[in-house]
């Protein structure tokens, strides 16, 4: 996950989550990639070491555990970016070309993405992935693209070279699709994002000022709950099924009030966010315990991409 500013809601169900899950199950490993906010962030890089180990308390807070995953700062490997130019050698330019992110991000966010680190990325994102020989890769649908590519590299290198590395899968979490506040795609910058450190005074100004059933014009209309974010935040947050019933049923009947559901919403929310904040104001306040955990992760993610490395470079004849 690059470290690129605050989380919010939508990371910790739409991924965090995931990976506390996954650590019952699986080796995992969990890298801030702080060489990728270069990508989109080269020309203000003040804030990405701190907001690196914001990101790590984050982790943290929700539940994934340093003892039982390996969590560390990609920078401090110089393995992934050697890697990632030894894969460059052999990866086509059309196949980086043809990412969709590529040119969209472009289009969107302006000509200065137009560089050799932003083009090839994906590659470096492929050196991420294979030299732990990940079988699986947990991620979005938007994110599919870029792991078939890593498939289509790995089985180049295997081919032109020797079988190295794995193919590896894409694991595809279960995550809602998460809303804003103000029903947009949910971004710090649009200020309409729940963040994992959020006071209850946000939480109640951010839920107080959501879109409703925009067809609901006075407090005697009925509702449409499938048409309402503040539903759909409901049932992500947890509200127990008889308590949502009673929702359901106040709002389609127009006894029940957005403000007073507002404020019903703000209470949930606040119940889960709260410990996680508690436990993230308690880490972030501790800089040296977030560095050191970064650094004993390096060591153990060392010993595993050295030797991978090493056998990739013999197979190149290096």
């Amino acid at each position: 996950m690059r470290p690129t500013g605050e989380l919010h809601i939508g990371h910790l169900f739409g991924a965090l989550g995931n990976w506390v899950r996954l650590q019952e199950e699986a080796e995992c490993v969990y890298c801030v990639v702080d060489l990728h906010a270069l990508t989109t962030g080269y020309e203000d890089v003040r804030g990405i070491r701190r907001n690196g180990l914001l990101m790590l308390a984050d982790w943290l807070a929700v539940g994934v555990d340093p003892e039982r995953s390996v969590v560390f700062r990609q920078s401090d490997l110089p393995e992934h970016a050697e890697l990632a130019t030894l894969l460059g050698m052999i990866t086509p330019l059309p196949w980086l070309e043809r990412v969709p992110t590529f040119k969209g991000q472009i289009d969107e966010l302006g000509e200065h993405l137009n560089t050799i680190g932003f083009l090839g990325y994906p590659l470096l994102q492929t050196a991420d992935i294979i030299l732990y020989k990940a079988t699986q890769v947990p991620v979005g649908q938007d994110q599919l693209p870029h792991i078939e590519l890593a498939r289509e590299v790995v089985r180049r290198f295997n081919h032109l070279y020797a079988p190295v590395f794995p193919e590896p899968q894409a694991r595809l979490a279960e995550a809602p699709l998460i809303l804003g506040t103000d029903n947009r795609k949910m971004s710090k910058s649009y200020g309409n994002a729940v963040t994992l450190g959020a006071s209850d005074e946000e939480i109640d100004r951010l839920v107080g000022a959501m879109i409703t059933d925009p067809q609901r014009v006075r407090r005697s209309d009925p509702g449409r709950p499938e048409v309402c974010n503040v539903w759909a935040y409901h049932r992500l947050f947890g509200t127990p099924p008889a308590e949502r019933d009673e929702i359901y049923t106040g709002c389609t009947t127009a006894t029940l009030g957005c403000v007073q559901d507002k404020r019903r919403l703000a209470a949930q929310v606040k119940e889960v966010i709260a410990p996680v904040r508690e436990r993230r104001e308690r880490l972030v306040t501790d800089p040296d315990r977030l560095e050191a955990i970064l650094a004993e992760g390096a060591e153990r993610a060392r010993a595993i991409a050295r030797p991978v490395l090493a056998e990739a470079k013999e197979a190149m004849g290096l």
